[in-house]
């Protein structure tokens, strides 16, 4: 009898252990990491961001982790000696592998894009640029790292990564919902257009309404199962320091003497410039018969004159080549009316915080504050902004001005879409530029990893099923003791 409950009871356990559920359970996702130089005309700025290997929708869900500005100019600057282009990135990636974890350095892919000043040396000395690119590359195969190219962005990349950065910040693309534990796509997506200033160049990328023409490559973008169509252009020698070169050329065309008044500049400020420093840039390089043959130095007196300022700065666009269309920004350069919120960041954002403009202001008052300041005499700003660096502080008022015209006589923003205008520069803990919407867009490239699968019973069964084991051994050793 003993011998015929084990045997039961065995098989009653047997029994259990195959009714129990056995299911297969998901790991969570790991991390990756992923880096990108953001090599501008004036500076390079590296960004390393980390995003789950389980993607939303083939999208990542990307956060930045790092932001490190490397010392020196940008990459441009050292056309004369490509080494020190590579050398100058050291710093930033020995700072970004801290960070890191070393097991996953190798499977890090690390891009650099260079912007307009690269774009401006490859139009000047195509050879040149190639050995920068291969300078930079060769210093970051030294690194344990997936290196995958250092490359020129064309300015409607540059415009659209710009537009997918400010609206995955925004959460346009995607938001988070607490209550379904789930991202989501907004049903009223407010999508909004980017203004972007840099120093060679600047750029405008928005999502036009009714129908559009000259679409390219660059306008159809895909984002979380989402199909976008933006408009976005590139304006090569309109960014914030070749405009000043240019607006220091025009007007020592326009001026016999070697010393000339520079409507921009506060009143007792002077700059020396040689006529040589033009030949530098691609923008200012052109030659011009107003201009005597040979190299001769040039003083710039500063007046103080804001009309004088602004009707400078206007000349340094081709308006009537767009005739009466409202289709059109200068040069004859087709742009559909512009519509929605827009984030303006970069030079936009820098110059306008410096002179305390925030949104919500009337263009009025933009207007007042902007004359005002340019009225001011030398002495006045340097006792005013003593922290401020000397070489930029004659500049906001051209700066200004530009930023003006830029917006109301070329972009066409008036009186009343001013408003829908916000300048800012970071949105969340991230920065807005373009890097971070290149690496989104990177991601699709990355394929998904294959979630980690093991098999694992459920729970809440297989407590049941141990609590029923135990009772029933319980039950057979008596049985047998009895």
């Amino acid at each position: 009898a003993a011998v015929v409950g084990a045997l039961v009871a065995l098989s009653i356990i047997a029994l259990v252990l195959s009714l129990v559920k056995i299911e297969d359970v998901t790991l969570p996702p790991t991390v990756k990491y992923g880096m990108v130089f953001d090599a501008g005309s004036s500076h390079t700025s590296l960004f390393v961001y980390e995003w789950d290997s389980d993607k939303n929708n083939n999208t990542g869900v990307v956060s930045q982790s790092l932001s490190c500005d490397v010392q020196g100019q940008g990459i441009s600057s050292y056309a004369s000696d490509p080494p020190k282009a590579g050398v100058s990135l050291r710093g930033c990636l020995d700072k970004a592998l801290k960070i890191v974890p070393s097991a996953n350095q190798r499977d890090v892919p690390v891009y650099l894009g260079a912007t307009a000043g690269m774009r401006l040396l490859r139009e000047q000395n195509s050879s040149a640029a190639d050995q920068v690119l291969a300078e930079v590359a060769k210093t970051m195969r030294e690194y344990p790292v997936a290196f995958k190219g250092a490359r020129i962005l064309t300015g409607e990349e540059e415009g659209a990564y710009g537009w997918i950065t400010i609206n995955y910040l925004l959460d346009s693309f995607t938001k988070y919902s607490p209550k379904a534990h789930t991202w989501l796509h907004p049903e009223a997506a407010n999508v909004f257009g980017a203004l972007d200033l840099g120093g060679a160049s600047t750029q405008i990328s928005f999502v036009p309404k009714g129908s559009v023409i000259n679409w390219n490559e660059a306008s159809k973008l895909t984002l979380y199962g989402y199909d976008y169509n933006i408009y976005t252009q590139s304006y090569l020698c309109y960014g914030q320091n070749e405009m000043l070169k240019r607006l220091a050329k025009e007007l020592i065309a326009s001026s016999s003497s070697t010393r000339v008044d520079h409507p921009c500049y506060p009143k007792d400020y002077n700059e020396t410039v040689s006529l040589s420093s033009f030949h530098t840039s691609p923008c200012t390089n052109r030659s011009d018969p107003r201009l005597a043959l040979g190299d001769r130095n040039v003083t710039l007196e500063g007046r103080g004159d804001a009309s004088g300022c602004l009707a400078a700065v206007k000349k340094l666009f081709n308006f009537s080549a767009c005739g009466q269309r409202q289709d059109c920004t200068f040069d004859g350069v087709y742009q559909p009316l512009v519509s929605g919120q827009f984030i303006a960041f970069s030079a936009f954002y820098y110059n306008f915080k410096f002179l305390n403009l925030t949104e919500g202001q009337s263009l009025a008052t933009v207007r007042a504050t902007i004359e005002h300041f340019c009225t001011r005499s030398w002495a006045d700003l340097t006792s005013s902004y003593p922290e401020e660096n000397p070489e930029r502080l004659p500049k906001y008022c051209a700066n200004a001005n530009y930023i003006l015209t830029l917006l109301l006589d070329a972009y066409k923003f008036n009186e009343t879409s001013w408003n829908s205008i916000f300048f800012q520069m970071k949105a969340g803990s991230a920065d807005v530029g373009w890097t971070l919407g290149y690496m989104l867009n990177l991601t699709n490239m990355i394929p998904a990893e294959a979630l980690a699968q093991v098999k694992g019973h459920v729970p809440s069964m297989w407590a049941a099923a141990i609590t029923f084991i135990i009772l029933t051994l319980a039950m057979g050793i008596a049985a047998l003791l009895l």
